[in-house]
C-alpha cells in the first residue's frame, strides 16, 4: 500500500480477479492498520461494480468487524448483500462489527436474526460479553452453545474461563472446565493458564495446583498464575519456594511475591525483595504495580525516607507519575507524617488521576496533625467522597475535640452521603457519648439496628460506652446483656468501667469477676476499670490484690494508668503515707495523673504539708495546671490557712496560669443549654436566677448548710452565698426545673469535679424538688434521689 497504483483496478481484468485483488488488498489493509486505504479500496469496488461478489462483500464485513469500526458502512454493506448471498460468515462478520463495538444490543438483535449460527457466532458472544464485563451473561452463552451441540474453541474457553474468574463462578468454571478434559485441551498451554487463573480467582488453591502439576508444558504465566495466588491467599512460604522454582521471570513474577508481602503484612520483606530484584536483575524494570507496592510498605513502616528515594528513582526514570503511581506517593507521604510533602504531590498532579484513597489518606495526615481546617479543605474538593472519606472526617472532628462539627457533617452524610458504616456509627455514637446527647444517641442506636450493624463489636460497644456516658445506666446493661455472649474483651471492660463511672464499685468488681469464671480473658484497661471502681467504692483490699494478680495471673506490665489508680486508691481510703511511699517506689517517674490524684486526696484529708509537696511536683510537670493550685487552695482553706491560700492564688497569677473556667450543660428538648458561673449569657437568664434563689431558699430550709470553705475570695459571708448559689451546675439544675415537666430526670454534665457545696446542695434539691438529678462531672457520675448521692459522699 505504498503508492495509489496499489489500488488501480484495471478494466479490462476479469470481475472475479479484480474482487480477488480487492480482498487481498483489504486484508493487506488489516494488517497494516491503515482505515483510510480501506475505506478506498472499498470506494473503488463499489465504483467497478464488485459488490456482487458473496466472496468481496465478507472480506469487506471482516474488514470492518477487524477494525472495530465503520457501523454504518458494515450495516449498509450488509443490508446491500442478497439475501440469497449471506451466508453464516457474512453474519459472523457483521456480529463481530457490533461486539467487537461495544454494541451488545445490536449484537443480539443481529445473533437472533441468524438463520445460522455456528461455533464462530456464539464465540463472538462470549467474548463480547467477557469483554463488557457481562460476565454472567457470557457463561450463559457459551452453556446455551454447548447445549446446541456445538464444539467450543480455544478462544471461546478462554474467555468463558475469564468471566467465571472475575465472577468468581466456580461452580460454573469447574463445569467448562469438564469440558476443556473432554476435548482433550487440558495440554493447551492458553487454555490449561485460563483454568489455573479460574480456579485461583475462585480461592480453589488445592484444585488449581493439582491443575498447575498437571500441565506437560507450562509458560511463565503459568508460573506467575501460581505464585500470584498462594501470594493472595497469604501462603508465603509457597509462593517464594515457586518464585525461586521459576525456570524464567518476568516483573510480573517479581510484583507477584512484592505485593504478596506487602499484602499480608510483611511490609519489611516486600522492600527487602524490591532491593534484591534491583541487585540481582539489572535487566528487570520496576513498573507501576512495582512502584505502587513499595510505597504501600514505605507508607505502612513510615519509611519517608525509602519512600523519598523511590519518589527520586520514579523522576530519573522518567516514569510516568500519573493515576496509581501518584496515589502511592501521596498515601505514603501522608501516612509518614509528611504532610506538606504530600499536598505538593497532589497539588502537581491531574486531578482526574487521583482518587479517594490518596485524598483520604491527605486528609488523615491533617487530622493527626490536628490541623482540621486543611483536612477540611481537602474533604470539600473530593469529587467522589466514599463512606471511608466521610468517616475519617468525622472520626477527626471527635478525636480533636470538634464534636459539634462531627454531628453536623453525620447529619450532611445522611442527608446526601453514602450510607455510614459501623465505623462511622462508632464514632458519632463516641460524639454523642461526649456531649451525653442522650436522645441522639437513642437515634444512632435505632439506625443501627434498622442497618443491621447493632451487632458489630465497634458499634455495641459504643452504645453501651454513649448510654453510660450519657448517665443511662439501665440502658447500657440492656445492651451490655445482648451481646455479653461474644466474650470479648472491649465488651465486658466497657460495661465494668460505666459500672465503676456510676459508683457501682460493687456491681463492678462482680461483673469482673465474671468475666474472669466465663473465661474472658481481662487486658490492661480492664484493670484499669476494675481499680478504679475499687478506688470509688473505697476496697483497698480487693484493690491491691486486683494489681497483684494482673501481674502474676495475667502478665500485665503495670502502666502509669495503673499506677494512678493505685495512688487513687490509697490516698482516697486516707492512706496518705502509704500513697506517698507507692509513688516513691513506683519503677517509673510519676505523671500529673498521679500526683493529681494525691493532691485531690489532701484535701479530704486536710493534709496541707502532703499536699504542698504533691502540688510541687505537678506543678514540675505541668506548670500550666490550674487545677493544681485550686487543689492546694482548697486544702489551705479546709485547714484554715487563708494566707497561705491567698499566696498561692498571687502565685497562680503571678504565673500568667489562667484558671480553667468551669461550665455545665444539659440537653432540653434538643437542644444544648450552657451555663457558667454568674452566667449572664442565657436567654432566659432572669428567669433561672429567680428559680436559683429559690431553690436555694427552699433547700436551706430543708436543712441545708453552704460550705463556705468553698469560697476562696476574702470576701463576707453574705457574698460568698450568693458565688455559691450560682455555680453553674446549680443554674443548669435551676433551668433544668424550669424547663422540664415535673417527675422527669435531670441530666447535667460538668467540665469540672463538682465541689463539696454543689454535692450537697444537690442532694437536698434532689429532695426538695423530687427529681432525679445526674450529674457528670470530670471524673464520674454522681446519681441524686431522695436526699442521696450512688456515691454514699466516698468521692
Amino acid at each position: 500500500m505504498r503508492d495509489a497504483a496499489a489500488l488501480e483496478l484495471h478494466a479490462g481484468a476479469p470481475r472475479t480477479a479484480l474482487a480477488d485483488h480487492c480482498a487481498r488488498l483489504l486484508r493487506l489493509c488489516g494488517a497494516a492498520a491503515n482505515p483510510g486505504a480501506g475505506r478506498a479500496v472499498h470506494a473503488r469496488a463499489v465504483k467497478a461494480g464488485l459488490l456482487a461478489s458473496a466472496y468481496l462483500c465478507n472480506n469487506l464485513l471482516s474488514y470492518y468487524a477487524a477494525a472495530g469500526g465503520g457501523l454504518r458502512e458494515a450495516r449498509r454493506l450488509f443490508d446491500e448483500v442478497p439475501a440469497a448471498q449471506r451466508n453464516v460468515f457474512t453474519w459472523n462478520s457483521l456480529l463481530s462489527t457490533y461486539a467487537k463495538s461495544g454494541r451488545l444490543a445490536d449484537a443480539r438483535a443481529v445473533f437472533a436474526e441468524m438463520p445460522e449460527r455456528d461455533a464462530v457466532s456464539w464465540t463472538v458472544m462470549v467474548v463480547g460479553l467477557n469483554r463488557a464485563r457481562r460476565f454472567g451473561e457470557a457463561v450463559e452463552a457459551f452453556l446455551d452453545m454447548v447445549g446446541d451441540g456445538l464444539a467450543p474453541t480455544q478462544f471461546t474457553l478462554t474467555n468463558v474461563l475469564s468471566s467465571c474468574a472475575a465472577a468468581e463462578a466456580g461452580g460454573a468454571g469447574r463445569r467448562v472446565h469438564s469440558f476443556v478434559v473432554k476435548l482433550g485441551l487440558g495440554g493447551c498451554v492458553p487454555v490449561a493458564n485460563s483454568v489455573l487463573n479460574m480456579y485461583g480467582k475462585c480461592g480453589d488453591a488445592e484444585t488449581a495446583r493439582a491443575v498447575f502439576e498437571q500441565m506437560p508444558a507450562r509458560s511463565v504465566s503459568s508460573w506467575n498464575a501460581m505464585v500470584s495466588l498462594d501470594a493472595r491467599l497469604g501462603r508465603m512460604d509457597l509462593a517464594l519456594s515457586l518464585f525461586e522454582s521459576m525456570p524464567d521471570r518476568t516483573i510480573v513474577s517479581w510484583n507477584a511475591v512484592i505485593t504478596g508481602y506487602n499484602q499480608n503484612g510483611f511490609d519489611a520483606k516486600a522492600l527487602w525483595f524490591f532491593s534484591r530484584m534491583l541487585r540481582d536483575s539489572s535487566s528487570m524494570v520496576p513498573d507501576e504495580f512495582t512502584i505502587t507496592s513499595v510505597l504501600s510498605a514505605c507508607a505502612n513502616l513510615r519509611m519517608v525516607s525509602i519512600g523519598k528515594q523511590v519518589h527520586a528513582y520514579i523522576l530519573r526514570s522518567g516514569m510516568p507519575c500519573v493515576g496509581q503511581v501518584t496515589n502511592a506517593l501521596i498515601s505514603m507521604y501522608a501516612k509518614s507524617g509528611s504532610v506538606e510533602n504530600a499536598r505538593g504531590v497532589m497539588d502537581q498532579a491531574v486531578v482526574a488521576d487521583l482518587n479517594v484513597i490518596s485524598f483520604t489518606a491527605l486528609l488523615e495526615g491533617y487530622v493527626k496533625l490536628g490541623d482540621m481546617k486543611r483536612a477540611r479543605e481537602i474533604f470539600d474538593i473530593m469529587s467522589n467522597r466514599d463512606v471511608v472519606a466521610w468517616t475519617a472526617m468525622i472520626v477527626g472532628y471527635e478525636q480533636n475535640g470538634y464534636n459539634d462539627e462531627a454531628m453536623e457533617l453525620f447529619r450532611s452524610m445522611i442527608r446526601s452521603g453514602p450510607d455510614p458504616n459501623s465505623y462511622t456509627l462508632a464514632a458519632v455514637l463516641s460524639v454523642c457519648a461526649s456531649l451525653a446527647c442522650l436522645n441522639y444517641g437513642k437515634q444512632i442506636h435505632c439506625k443501627a439496628i434498622r442497618s443491621l450493624q447493632e451487632q458489630s463489636s465497634s458499634v455495641s460497644n459504643a452504645i453501651v460506652t454513649m448510654y453510660a456516658r450519657s448517665g443511662s445506666l439501665p440502658l447500657a446493661r440492656r445492651v451490655f446483656d445482648r451481646v455479653r455472649w461474644r466474650k470479648e474483651t472491649v465488651t465486658w471492660t466497657s460495661m465494668i468501667v460505666a459500672l465503676a463511672q456510676h459508683g457501682l464499685g460493687g456491681d463492678a468488681v462482680g461483673l469482673f469477676e465474671e468475666m474472669l469464671r466465663v473465661g474472658v480473658k481481662p487486658d490492661r484497661i480492664t484493670y484499669v476499670g476494675v481499680l478504679s471502681a475499687c478506688t470509688h467504692a473505697g476496697f483497698v483490699d480487693q484493690g491491691r490484690m486486683y494489681y497483684q494478680q494482673m501481674q502474676d495471673k495475667h502478665g500485665i506490665v503495670p502502666e502509669m494508668s495503673h499506677y494512678a489508680c493505685m495512688v487513687d486508691l490509697l490516698a482516697r481510703s486516707g492512706l496518705l503515707p502509704e500513697a506517698q511511699e507507692f509513688i516513691r517506689q513506683m519503677p517509673v517517674e510519676p505523671d500529673a495523673i498521679a500526683w493529681g490524684a494525691l493532691l485531690s486526696a489532701c484535701r479530704v484529708h486536710k493534709d496541707a504539708d502532703l499536699a504542698e509537696l504533691a502540688a510541687e511536683k505537678l506543678l514540675s510537670i505541668d506548670p500550666g495546671n490550674s487545677g493544681a493550685y485550686s487543689a492546694l487552695c482548697n486544702v489551705y482553706a479546709a485547714c484554715g490557712r487563708w494566707g497561705d491560700a491567698a499566696k498561692a492564688w498571687k502565685r497562680r497569677k503571678d504565673g500568667g496560669v489562667r484558671k480553667e473556667t468551669g461550665f455545665s450543660w444539659t440537653h432540653v428538648r434538643g437542644r444544648v443549654h450552657v451555663f457558667g458561673a454568674d452566667d449572664t449569657l442565657h436567654p432566659q437568664r432572669e428567669a433561672v436566677y429567680r428559680m436559683a434563689a429559690k431553690m436555694w431558699q427552699d433547700i436551706k430550709k430543708a436543712g441545708f448548710v453552704p460550705d463556705l470553705q468553698s469560697v476562696l475570695h476574702d470576701v463576707d459571708d453574705e457574698l460568698k452565698e450568693e458565688m455559691l448559689s450560682r455555680h453553674s451546675e446549680k443554674l443548669a439544675i435551676a433551668f433544668g426545673l424550669l424547663a422540664t415537666p415535673e417527675g422527669t430526670t435531670l441530666r447535667v454534665m460538668k467540665n469540672l469535679r463538682v465541689c463539696n457545696d454543689c454535692h450537697t446542695a444537690i442532694k437536698f434539691i434532689s429532695k426538695v424538688a423530687d427529681r432525679e438529678i445526674i450529674l457528670r462531672d470530670a471524673t464520674r457520675f454522681h446519681h441524686f434521689r431522695d436526699g442521696l448521692c450512688s456515691c454514699k459522699d466516698y468521692w
